[in-house]
């Protein structure tokens, strides 16, 4: 399968930095998105280093594909090699950061979101750590297709709150899991099938949380042979309903 994709970032109306980061790496297959934070510009620094981190990774381990990457879920159980080799590529950004923020009192208690995806042949590869998101659109609807590791998150599995509700509720921003933030991360793995005319949704909260899922429905379906032009309208849609926070987004179009 061949893609085409596009990556782009902006800081919104109401932040003066922009803490996002993005990276467009078609010659790895690999796309990454990521939402930094912390004070004095640390933010920009995790979130920076957490893509430059995953990349090195993959480039230095590409055509290793079938290597004993060390790692295992939560219950001990055993991964694809593909998710192995992403999840050891965010165990080692995730040190990284988390030494810096040790090591620096200006970077202290810095720490990302990350969100990555590794296109192959046949077959694409998502992590995440975070409240950062992947969409999968195929047949004319759009789900999400990773979860977030958020407080609002929880209390949603739980019951406590609506997903209606948990869109406006004053602690949603509040994220359970991030790089740097210890210094041990798992990250969550999942593989898909790549099918002809999916289009993959990779975007930071400043984007879902200002636009609605019918909106981006709408905006991915009128550009479905456009990434670009996806970005691009859904970027502004984010800003025309407030753009309250740092708003990027990554589409990738599979043919």
């Amino acid at each position: 399968m061949k893609t085409t994709a596009h990556g782009a970032s902006d800081p919104g109306r109401r932040r003066e930095l922009n803490e996002d980061s993005y990276g467009v790496f078609p010659e790895y297959g690999l796309y990454m998105v990521a939402d930094g934070m912390g004070g004095h510009a640390a933010g920009e620094v995790a979130s920076r280093m957490a893509l430059d981190g995953v990349e090195d990774f993959i480039e230095a381990t590409s055509g290793f594909d079938g290597m004993s990457w060390e790692d295992a879920g939560e219950s001990g159980e055993a991964r694809p090699p593909c998710e192995r080799r992403l999840a050891a590529a965010f165990r080692v950004a995730n040190r990284s950061i988390f030494a810096v923020s040790a090591e620096r009192q200006d970077r202290r208690g810095m720490g990302t979101t990350a969100l990555a995806a590794l296109f192959g042949e046949e077959n694409v590869t998502i992590a995440n750590v975070g409240d950062s998101r992947a969409y999968l659109f195929r047949d004319g609807t759009l789900r999400q297709i990773t979860t977030d590791h958020s407080y609002v998150r929880e209390m949603v599995d739980a019951g406590l709150v609506s997903a209606a509700a948990a869109r406006k509720h004053p602690l949603r921003n509040v994220i359970t899991r991030a790089l740097g933030s210890k210094p041990e991360v798992l990250a969550d793995t999942v593989t898909h099938k790549l099918v002809s005319g999916d289009v993959y949704l990779m975007c930071t909260d400043g984007l879902y949380g200002m636009v609605e899922d019918e909106a981006l429905v709408d905006v991915v379906a009128r550009h479905i042979d456009s990434p670009t032009g996806c970005v691009e309208e859904l970027i502004r849609l984010a800003n025309e309903n407030g753009g309250e926070d740092n708003i990027t987004a990554i589409v990738v179009r599979v043919h």
